[in-house]
């Protein structure tokens, strides 16, 4: 494992890897002791990070691998690494072998970190500070992952190796890993060639459990509601019960011919070949209609909530409700709460693909490359998504009609843990058998995707280097580039809410295709309160034989006699984009070198054209929809400068500085002007804006290393960047009736904020049911001021194999450490409370007309982060331990709704994590191992309003463990 700073090393130049000392990786010393051989040469910022052996990095995970640099911190889901932010940006590219990679989505950053096994991949570089040759694209930083080229190979390689994961909160046992290279090289009559073969096959299976309690109402003292205390307090709103599972099988397949037909001439083919089928069996259990309970429900326990300050302002304390039971209510016609069941199978399946030719020449003062590459990522993400209501036999139906009744209750939310489940002691409560028998249930929603992704990227590029020995002007770059990339998005769906027990078909019409959620809940923090009986589709049935289960439930409600069909998905125009964008790009760098200065300027040329096709929707005179195609067009250049300098002070001591220029380009989506309706009134409607600017970022960087020991290392660094027309994040909040939490339910507009969406559930932000609403509305702007991103990076490297003597076995130690702190400012951009949290800090500050607003900070920007790392390398054993923390952060991150109760994207509070693993070489060919990642099982918590202030969701994530062999032929 390496993580230290080295130079950034073009692929132009291995060309001349006759000259450069070659240095052998076959453990954690060598690989860290070849970093520190590299880094005393190095020009600009780049981290790196070797593999231990063939195929070896240290983790199975491509972002838990980054989360070993200086600066690095990842997001995951369901506690697999899948974000990599780099100084505090999720807005980074990802290449493979210098080519360019696409996504699954409509992003920017490239290539899933899911999607790659880390076993084919022999490094990983992070560019920091950019060269003028460095593609355009990033703000935190360029990832290049590196494959092995065979025409470096000493020997032939052969390696196999086997592996088994097990995860601590899975029921599906132990998963396997299987990954292989070959690679050699042969001389022949026509010159040198070499081939390497690297392939990976992997299934994971992976669960979090996330908890959710909405407390963002208020019942006042004075309020007159059997529910009231002496005292203000927040009620109960929403309580949900998500088991998150995703199953995922992997197959990576990369490949590299290399032809030398004479010792300054190479040829190469390289394809990376990504399959993925993510398939997601997850389950929410959600009690509703909780808040239409707040006047009558009492709890018996409650907690003082801090709300702490936002934007310099003091937003008080008030009580909030903890435990308690929330009865049944048939005062009312619409009878609450309600129990319901949602099986939720988002999959995706992707093919990415990414193949690259070229060739290089060096000449005796001129190098030449020339590189063709396409880069390729088709996805699809089927789904039949559906939701039952739980019909309470030991209750009446409602009066009106509708397809739930009511269920009662009990919640405990002490100690930190979101726990709820049915009140069995209580009125009216069901049994249960009850919950069990498929008559209990009827199908309320259905939600049929099978929605198609398409992103490329083409690319030419010719890079030339001459050498002109000008004093200290040792040689100059220059090249070109010419790149298409296109991003096309077309969602093909079908949503079916049925409302009343007339149009809603008995569970017992499709009782074949039901079965028992998973009972486990408890598991993972040893909750004894949790819904544990009740009944879903089944998960696996979706993913083997959709068809079936679409002709099931589609039968079911013929037979019933409802009166709305389900239909076959059809694509839905208002969605659909295609957008293209046409790159052009030329450099010119000066290299220079004395013999106490090195390092390089030069200036980047950009200019880019967009062409975007969406779907414009009118109508006609007599109120029918017309769709149009209707195609936008813009462009844009930019000039940027780069420059790296290295003072060598001392024959250990090195400062490096650098200064530069980058943009960061609009995600495809951003651009669109496709709208996505859901049927649910929760989510945000996103909306595009076709107007949205690249953001422009100069970035500074000085840092200091002290070579003390031999392979030792202590460096610091300070870095500052400011970005000009960042991208952010608005949304708007329909207006909510503080008493009654009603929304706005007459279209098409929303005068008191919002956007309507004519197909949204009315639910609980409504007198009566129905569809048709106003509910939050999102999109992304370009922030009018000028913010600023600073930090400071310290690592220290110290390894103790220079005292065998002295110290014996005990020579085996070493440690890694660094710590990063960042903060982020400027920025006109703000959130604002939603109308109901405005009502809550009207009570807490004593301001009646308070509208409460917090200047958006950085999203997954956490101030202070760390790393430790403890390895012991000695008799053939290798182990490892390494403690990653990170400080809390604003995050999007809130489970199944893209919504915030209070306005304000949720705080992730402090959170650490213990990853270890153990080797032992038994041969020289064999070696067996242990891993395991998140030993303590550290849980994640979400505050929503700010840090330590409300506790709203928790995840709890699993123990997962790796054991296995590797064999080298």
């Amino acid at each position: 494992m390496l993580t230290v700073p080295v130079q950034a090393e073009e692929s132009e130049q291995q060309s001349k890897a006759d000259q450069v000392e070659v240095i052998e990786v076959t453990g954690i010393r060598s690989s860290l002791a070849s970093a520190l051989a590299q880094k005393r040469s190095a020009d600009s910022l780049v981290e790196i990070i070797e593999a231990e052996d063939i195929g070896k990095l240290p983790d199975q995970n491509l972002a838990e691998v980054l989360e070993n640099v200086t600066g690095i911190q990842i997001t995951r889901s369901a506690g697999v690494g899948t974000g990599v932010q780099i100084r505090g940006t999720n807005a980074n590219r990802t290449e493979i072998n210098g080519v360019s990679t696409v996504g699954s989505g409509a992003g920017r950053s490239g290539i899933n970190f899911e999607d790659v096994s880390a076993s084919i991949i022999a490094g990983v570089e992070i560019i920091k500070a950019p060269e003028a040759k460095t593609v355009e694209g990033s703000v935190g930083g360029t990832i290049n992952l590196r494959t092995i080229r065979p025409l470096q190979l000493d020997e032939t390689l052969a390696a196999f190796r086997i592996q088994g994961e097990e995860s601590s909160l899975s029921t599906d046992g132990v998963k396997p890993r299987l990954s292989g290279t070959f690679g050699d090289n042969w001389d022949t009559d026509n010159g040198k060639v070499g081939l390497v073969i690297s392939a990976s096959y992997a299934e994971q299976d992976v669960s979090a459990f996330r908890p959710r309690a909405d407390r963002d109402n208020i019942i006042a003292a004075d309020s007159g509601a059997a529910s009231a205390q002496d005292f203000d307090f927040l009620p109960i709103q929403f309580l949900n019960q998500d088991q998150d599972n995703y199953e995922y099988e992997t197959l990576n397949l990369v490949g590299t011919l290399e032809w030398a037909p004479t010792a300054n001439t190479r040829f190469w083919f390289d394809a990376v070949v990504n399959d993925q089928d993510r398939k997601e069996e997850s389950t929410r259990v959600q009690a509703s209609g909780v808040s239409s309970l707040n006047n009558i429900s009492i709890p018996s326990d409650f907690e003082m909530v801090n709300f702490g300050t936002l934007d310099g302002v003091d937003l008080g304390s008030i009580q909030a409700a903890v435990k308690g039971v929330i009865p049944v209510d048939l005062a009312d016609d619409d009878d609450d709460p309600n129990l319901r069941f949602s099986g939720d199978t988002n999959s995706r399946v992707t093919k990415s693909e990414i193949f690259s030719i070229g060739g290089e020449w060096q000449g005796e003062s001129l190098f030449a490359k020339v590189e063709l590459s396409t880069s390729r990522s088709d996805s699809t993400n089927p789904r039949i998504n559906t939701t039952l209501n739980f019909i309470n036999p030991n209750a009446p139906l409602d009066a009106g009609g509708s397809n739930d009744n009511s269920v009662p209750f009990a919640y405990d939310l002490t100690g930190g843990s979101l726990a709820f489940g049915i009140a069995y002691g209580a009125d009216h409560a069901p049994t249960v058998a009850d919950m069990l028998n498929p008559e209990n249930v009827v199908l309320r929603d259905v939600q049929i995707a099978n929605d198609q992704t398409e992103n490329t990227e083409d690319a030419f590029r010719a890079d030339f280097t001459y050498d002109l020995y000008w004093n200290a002007i040792s040689s100059v770059d220059f090249g070109i580039r010419y790149s298409k990339a296109s991003s096309m998005t077309d969602q093909v769906r079908s949503n079916l809410g049925l409302r009343s027990m007339d149009d809603s078909p008995r569970g017992s019409l499709f009782a074949d295709i039901l079965t028992a959620g998973p009972s486990n809940f408890g598991d993972a923090d040893g909750r004894e309160l949790f819904v544990k009986d009740y009944l879903i589709v089944d998960p696996e049935l979706v993913a083997s034989d959709p068809d079936y289960v679409f002709e099931t439930l589609a039968s079911a409600i013929q037979a019933h006699g409802g009166s709305n069909p389900l239909n076959e998905p059809t694509s839905g125009v208002s969605a659909f984009f295609d957008i293209e964008e046409t790159t052009s790009a030329l450099y010119a760098q000066l290299n220079f070198e004395t013999d106490y200065i090195r390092g390089n300027f030069g200036l980047r040329y950009i200019e880019t054209d967009i062409e975007s096709l969406g779907n414009s929707i009118t109508e006609d005179a007599n109120g029918n929809s017309v769709v149009t195609q209707e195609t936008k067009k813009g462009n844009y250049d930019f000039l940027l400068p780069r420059v790296n300098i290295v003072a060598d002070l001392t024959e250990d001591v090195m400062m490096r500085a650098s200064w530069g220029k980058d943009i960061r380009r609009p995600n495809f989506n951003d651009l669109s002007t496709s709208v996505t309706y859901s049927t649910s009134p929760n989510p945000a409607v996103s909306v595009g804006n076709p107007g949205l600017e690249p953001e422009e970022v100069t970035s500074f960087d000085i840092s200091a290393d002290w070579y003390f020991a031999e392979s030792s290392v202590v460096s610091i660094g300070y870095f500052h960047k400011t970005r000009k027309d960042l991208h952010v994040g608005q949304q708007e909040d329909p207006f909510e009736d503080p008493n009654t939490g009603y929304r706005d339910t007459t279209g098409p507009d929303c005068e008191q904020g919002g956007t309507w969406n004519p197909i949204a559930d009315v639910n609980v932000f409504g007198p009566s049911g129905g569809v048709g609403v106003c509910v939050p509305w999102s999109t992304t702007i370009n922030d009018t001021a000028e913010t600023t991103q600073e930090g400071i990076e310290m690592a220290i490297q110290y390894d103790l194999s220079s005292f065998e003597e002295e110290l014996g076995w005990a020579s085996g130690f070493g440690f890694l450490a660094n710590y990063t702190i960042q903060k982020f400012s400027g920025g006109e951009s703000v959130d604002s409370a939603t109308s109901r949290a405005n009502a809550v800090f009207a009570a807490t500050t004593g301001i009646s007309d308070i509208e409460v607003t917090a200047k958006q900070s950085l999203i997954d920007l956490s101030e202070n982060a760390y790393n430790f790392t403890l390895y012991y390398e000695k008799y053939d054993l290798s182990a490892r331990m390494r403690y990653t923390w990170r400080e809390a952060y604003r995050s999007t991150d809130f489970g199944s709704t893209s919504s915030f109760p209070w306005g304000f994207p949720v705080v992730q509070e402090d959170r650490g994590q213990l990853n270890a693993s153990i080797n032992y070489n038994v041969n020289e060919q064999l070696n067996i191992g242990i891993e395991a990642v998140n030993l303590t099982e550290s849980d994640i918590k979400q505050s929503c309003v700010s840090e330590g202030a409300l506790l709203c969701y928790q995840g709890l994530t699993d123990r997962r463990i790796t054991f296995g062999a590797s064999y080298k032929f």
